[in-house]
């Protein structure tokens, strides 16, 4: 995993180079070719969405049993995050991107093969290394490879994120509808087409002058500030995925309709992701935007839990905002609160919060089998609130190189990206 732009620290929103002389939309093939994929990547995760009641019917598999699509593929995440530095170092950003694709594409095919949800769970498990090795990669590579400096390539991959995030949701509605197997097989050949597009347009950057060992990503954990954001990122993510993968059983909704659903919270998303939390942070500064959004999206969550079906939609949706601030905010702490290399820094930091996002599929189902449909939004909601208390704890281990205000630019460049 590549970081030619430097890994010192400051590297986040912070970079003076972050874009001023050019547009986000001015990037060589090789950060279109890997953006591209990105969205693809991240379409997956949304991808099953839509279709888990369904899924379940047709494997004849409890809620509880389905949501473990999402925790064994977070869970292998989670623990690949400590091997994606240690491969990429030693064969190059190039071939763990594609050695990530292959993977995935792979068990992507399988995974609509399956015959039984225990199989399905194991493929999604395989899925999840592909696309951790892919994803935590492909950050390094656009920051390397991106013309405008870090920002740029910060806003480069939210708008991969937010924009992967929302389709995701809607190509499972549409592939689902005729068959739960159809989404899986879509996904395959999509990042086929991926990894057609990157053999093709991305050369291989220089290796790094030292090599990443496996505990490195821990070894940078012990910058108190770095943990204080995997921590609070943890508790975040466990609302997050609270919303993405226990919300559909509650909405129970076709798969068009629910695939509409979560594509509109993944537009807002990908908005307040790119465009709105550039702007919010450079007048309010980061940790007052995460603290606050954090806080805000406790209370979306309860009124979710308790409201009625009309008022459950509406949170999902408006969820995505918040969902959308708390990830650019995070991630731009993550990679610039320290001096460890971005990608040592990032890979520790994705290593402790993908943990919650295996949790949370698993945990949301037990706890309504145990009391009622409620409560599990009462513990995500309470989940949000810690973060937020973490954040206010440990702010000035966090002060430090977060509150340099964000980079004007990138707001106005998504803004015409958006007009162009």
């Amino acid at each position: 995993m590549n970081d030619t732009k430097g890994s010192g620290h400051g590297g986040g929103a912070d970079d003076p180079s972050g874009g001023g002389g050019a547009s986000v939309l001015r990037q060589p093939k090789a950060v279109w070719a890997t953006a591209g994929a990105s969205v693809v990547a991240f379409m997956g995760i949304g991808l099953v969405d839509p279709i888990l009641p369904s899924i379940a019917r047709g494997l004849h598999a409890t809620h509880s049993q389905v949501s473990l699509l999402f925790t064994s593929y977070f869970l292998i995440t989670a623990v690949a995050m400590l091997l994606t530095g240690f491969v990429s170092s030693r064969i190059g950003g190039r071939k763990t991107l594609l050695a990530g694709l292959a993977l995935v594409v792979v068990f992507a095919a399988l995974s609509g093969m399956s015959d039984s949800v225990g199989e399905l769970v194991g493929f999604r498990a395989g899925w999840g290394l592909g696309n951790a090795l892919f994803v935590s990669t492909s950050l390094a590579v656009i920051v390397g490879a991106a013309a405008g400096g870090s920002a740029a390539a910060i806003l480069l991959y939210e708008s991969a994120l937010g924009l992967g995030m929302a389709c995701g949701p809607l190509l499972g509605a549409i592939l689902g509808d005729m068959k739960w197997r159809y989404p899986f097989f879509g996904t395959a050949a999509l990042m086929a087409i991926g990894f057609l597009a990157i053999t093709a347009f991305l050369r291989e950057q220089p290796k790094p002058a030292a090599k990443t060992s496996l505990l490195d990503p821990l070894k940078a954990l012990g910058h108190g500030g770095l943990a204080a954001t995997a921590v609070a990122a943890f508790f975040y993510n466990y609302a997050f995925f609270t919303v993405l993968a226990f919300t559909p059983f509650v909405l129970n909704m076709s798969p068009y309709k629910s695939g509409g659903v979560f594509f509109a919270w993944g537009v807002l998303l990908a908005v307040f992701s790119v465009i709105v939390a550039p702007r919010l942070q450079h007048r309010f500064g980061s940790l007052k935007v995460l603290a606050g959004s954090l806080l805000l999206l406790a209370a979306d969550l309860l009124v979710l839990g308790y409201g009625d079906h009309t008022t459950a939609v509406v949170c999902t949706v408006l969820s995505g905002a918040f969902i959308g601030l708390n990830n650019t905010v995070f991630t731009e702490l993550a990679l610039g609160v320290s001096h460890a290399p971005r990608p040592v820094a990032s890979a520790g930091y994705n290593f402790v919060r993908w943990f919650a996002a295996a949790a949370a599929p698993f945990l949301a189902p037990k706890i309504e089998e145990w009391t009622d449909i409620h409560l599990p939004f009462v513990v995500a909601a309470a989940a949000a609130v810690t973060g937020a208390c973490i954040v206010a704890v440990r702010r000035r281990a966090l002060t430090t190189g977060a509150e340099a205000p964000a980079p004007r630019h990138a707001g106005r460049d998504a803004v015409a990206a958006l007009a162009d």
